[in-house]
């Protein structure tokens, strides 16, 4: 019997953390995709703590016109932003589950220009 669209992702979703872990060199980058939003973290799992947080609820993104996907773009700026100032340069990336296009491709883009590694 086939997979639903949740079990294939959460499948998916565990087939990545088994090999993608953040470390305090190296902290992953968790990107998490609901219907209306994009979150990210950047993670140290050694220590099992959240360095940065950014997501487009947050207040900067308020007024911000465009669609999701330009959107996630500048989430993805801002994390790397925030990145540099906690001292971050190099990330694991996390799609979490997602195909990697649309708006977390836009995302992972958006952080690669703002100068994060992955």
């Amino acid at each position: 019997m086939a997979l639903s669209k949740t079990e294939r992702k959460q499948r998916i979703r565990r087939r990545i953390r088994k090999v993608s872990s953040g470390t305090a060199e190296r902290p992953r980058l968790s990107v998490f995709r609901s219907n209306n939003d994009i979150y990210t973290q950047v993670i140290n799992d050694v220590e099992g703590v959240t360095l940065v947080a950014v997501s487009s609820r947050d207040k900067e993104f308020e007024k911000a016109e465009g669609t999701k996907t330009e959107i996630a773009n500048l989430v993805g700026k801002a994390v790397a932003e925030k990145c540099k100032k906690a001292g971050i340069e190099t990330v694991a990336f996390d799609r979490g589950g997602n195909l990697y296009h649309g708006r977390v491709k836009s995302l992972a883009e958006g952080a690669r220009e703002a100068g994060l590694k992955f």
